[in-house]
């Protein structure tokens, strides 16, 4: 028998993306087009990676599990809010609530966690450029990925275990387009505070780590890049890292627009603007960012789509 939350509330009601109904068919079809933008930019990502050699190196391998975390992160939001949208019914059911709560946890830390690695994998290859291939072997690698996957899918499974042990009353309305845990928590008339303080410590520890990798990794390698001689070799390094700034910029940016909006506005519907922002504009634009700036992925896209007519 499966687990059963203590009210026997069967459903939620999400917020609408609009109220206005002549809007709803042009963000339905906007929504759509960033979805299906998503899915193929990084899809594409994922196939160039794999089919040149020239990118089988651990950079490439990181992005590309980066893309795969990008299109995961798209389908467990954007597929249920054009539903919603199209059916003009907000209400998700408990359990595909709990569901989104525990996939959105996972695939967002594990973006923060990629990027963390993708962080260090630079300050390798540029401050110990001659040991590059030692220390980032491709078991290092695969633990790497494996170690941050495991530790997001432990974090996610307690706050969803967490939420399982809530009682909720009348109010059963999210003032958000998709289900998140801290909403979640928020409309619970049983006490929260071990869930509280749960989600401050995992986010002290599990967001605060991989921010602090990030900096500790941009500190080395621009006090690295500093001390080079040449103009050349500063440009060149420094190039090596733009996809990745700009990446990680658009992430932590968003990430930091819903924090500020939610603390200087009363407005829930601005909140949820901007928590969609988070959760849909990083993951589309990323593939746009990394084609347009890394000449080597230019390359291999376009083997990949000349190959493609060929292929039909």
């Amino acid at each position: 028998m499966g687990p059963r939350n203590k009210t026997g509330v069967s459903e939620f009601l999400l917020m609408e993306v609009t109220e206005d109904p002549e809007l709803k068919p042009l963000l339905f079809i906007l929504f759509l087009f960033i979805y299906l933008v998503t899915i193929l930019g990084n899809l594409l990502i994922i196939l160039a990676v794999s089919s040149d050699s020239h990118l089988h190196t651990p950079m490439y391998f990181f992005l590309s599990n980066l893309s795969f975390t990008d299109i995961c992160l798209s389908t467990t939001t954007i597929p249920k809010m054009l539903v919603n949208i199209q059916a003009q019914n907000q209400s998700i059911t408990y359990t595909g609530c709990l569901t989104q709560i525990y996939f959105v946890l996972v695939f967002a830390s594990l973006e923060s966690f990629l990027l963390a690695v993708m962080a260090y994998d630079r300050y390798v290859a540029i401050c110990h450029p001659l040991r590059y291939t030692v220390i980032m072997n491709s078991h290092l690698c695969g633990l790497l990925i494996l170690l941050s996957l495991c530790i997001n899918i432990v974090d996610a499974l307690m706050h969803s275990l967490m939420v399982l042990q809530l009682t909720f009353c009348t109010d059963l309305e999210i003032p958000l387009f998709f289900c998140e845990v801290v909403q979640v928590i928020k409309i619970a008339c049983s006490d929260t505070l071990i869930n509280n303080i749960l989600i401050y410590f995992a986010t002290s520890i599990f967001g605060g780590i991989p921010l602090c990798g990030i900096i500790f990794s941009y500190t080395q390698i621009v006090s690295s890049v500093l001390r080079m001689p040449s103009a050349g070799g500063k440009y060149k390094a420094f190039s090596t890292c733009g996809s990745h700034l700009s990446v990680m910029s658009l992430f932590y940016g968003t990430g930091l627009g819903v924090y500020i909006s939610s603390a200087l506005t009363n407005s829930s519907r601005n909140t949820a603007v901007v928590s969609v922002m988070y959760t849909v504009v990083p993951q589309m634009m990323n593939p746009f960012i990394y084609s347009l700036r890394n000449r080597d992925m230019k390359g291999a896209l376009k083997k990949l789509t000349s190959r493609t007519p060929s292929l039909l």
